[in-house]
């Protein structure tokens, strides 16, 4: 199959198809005094373990973004080979994807916390479709659940935000405690919470969704805003408020809330596509610093070459000085990885007077003298200098456990300086070479 026939099948894929035996049934219209229901514009969905809620709508934006299979490849990678073929082969698919979200009676998790709104969404149509359960009391879990089951059976590669770490969880754990539904298997689960910090957290610090919305995803523009929306802090509150008679009007806004975390996070995916397939050429107007977060990103899932031109961009476009002995030292590494020694020399004599890497630099030059320029009597100062900037960094220290390694440290640069100099002595007959000055020494 061609490549153009393979994506317009895709496409075709993800239209709507509503006579699927695993949609879900007709909703009837709430009572009269079921204000809730009402405020929302919610129906009443109903089987054998009983009733909840249920909300359903479709959002234009975001549009549907073709996933890349680079970006999926990058995403997909982990120290298990295996493991990495059956999540890959499972995103390639986006007509199986989920998108979740909850709402929960608390943060911290355990038996008594209760996910009371769960958000799904995925790609119909070439937008948005997203559904909500909502259960009115306790005693509604059991009905939820059994329909969230049912979607996850027909799509089950889940895509979230920290939810392997709070939110699935969560839901295992209920499936778990009803003792009657069956955990839904999933394919794969793709968190963005760990892609997104990697991208973006040197330049916002937080990558709470929200930043990410207002900063990242320009909201604006895609229509979106949050100027009315409710603290996640205060949701569990604003429930329990509820069950106890209080005011509806809470609700609507974490249901609004949910929403928008749905539509953010299927966003958040485009973004992430878009950047992760982007060829090095097509980055004009990326920040540096999220140029330096994609070079340590590609670096760690071992795309060494597509970090090093990141990386290299980042420095070019002007990297804030704060960032920018990271960047040399991970340039530094990446060239001597490739084999590049003269370019990782040139990057560590940049970084010799830096506070945090001045001594690994010293040490990288003493070997790279040694071995690869075969000038002892430089390497025997680098290795001096090293050492003194090591002495120095102890004596400020106040970490017994840094203490200590520094000590080993140091036993390793005085045996390098050591061997070095019989070295030297026997290549110049006794004669010792010049001392290099630490121009850093106060």
């Amino acid at each position: 199959m061609s490549a153009s026939a393979d994506k317009f099948s895709r496409l075709a894929a993800l239209r709507p198809t509503r006579s699927a035996p695993s949609r879900p049934a007709a909703l009837r219209a709430p009572d009269q005094e079921d204000s809730l229901a009402h405020l929302i514009g919610a129906g009443v969905a109903k089987n054998h373990f009983g009733e909840h809620l249920a909300l359903r709508n479709w959002f234009s934006t975001p549009e549907f973004s073709e996933p890349s299979s680079v970006a999926l490849e990058l995403l997909s990678r982990t120290r298990d080979a295996a493991l990495s073929r059956r999540t890959r082969n499972a995103l390639g698919d986006p007509a199986k994807w989920l998108f979740l979200d909850t709402e929960t009676t608390g943060l911290a998790g355990g038996t008594g916390t209760y996910p009371f709104l769960v958000g799904i969404a995925w790609w119909d149509a070439g937008g948005l479709q997203v559904e909500q359960f909502f259960m009115r009391d306790f005693s509604e879990e059991h009905s939820l659940l059994h329909e969230l089951a049912a979607r996850l059976a027909e799509r089950p590669v889940l895509v979230t935000f920290n939810g392997k770490s709070f939110d699935w969880p969560l839901l295992e754990n209920r499936f778990t405690m009803t003792r009657s539904i069956s955990t839904p298997r999933l394919l794969a689960h793709l968190d963005l919470l760990h892609p997104a910090r990697a991208l973006w957290k040197l330049r916002l610090g937080s990558v709470r969704l929200v930043e990410l919305e207002r900063r990242v995803l320009d909201a604006p523009r895609l229509g979106w805003h949050r100027e009315d929306d409710i603290a996640s802090a205060l949701i569990p509150q604003y429930y329990f408020d509820y069950l106890r008679g209080g005011s509806c009007n809470p609700i609507a806004g974490i249901v609004r809330h949910n929403q928008m975390d749905l539509r953010g996070l299927a966003a958040l995916f485009g973004k992430i596509n878009a950047l992760l397939a982007s060829p090095d050429k097509d980055r004009e107007g990326v920040d540096s610093r999220d140029l330096f977060g994609l070079s340590r990103f590609l670096e760690r899932r071992g795309d060494s070459e597509r970090a090093q031109a990141a990386c290299s961009q980042a420095l070019d476009l002007g990297l804030p000085a704060e960032f920018r002995p990271r960047a040399c030292r991970a340039l530094a590494l990446l060239a001597k990885r490739r084999g590049d020694h003269g370019a990782a020399a040139a990057l560590w004599l940049e970084l010799v007077g830096d506070l945090l890497d001045g001594v690994l630099a010293c040490e990288q030059l003493a070997i790279h003298y040694e071995r690869r320029a075969k000038d002892l009597s430089r390497a025997a100062e680098f290795a001096r200098l090293g050492l003194a900037k090591l002495q120095r960094m102890r004596v400020y220290s106040r970490d017994p456990y840094a203490a200590g390694r520094a000590s080993r440290h140091a036993e390793q640069f005085l045996s390098r300086i050591s061997r070095l100099e019989g070295k030297n002595k026997v290549a110049n007959h006794g004669t010792a070479g010049p001392t290099l000055v630490d121009s850093t020494a106060k």
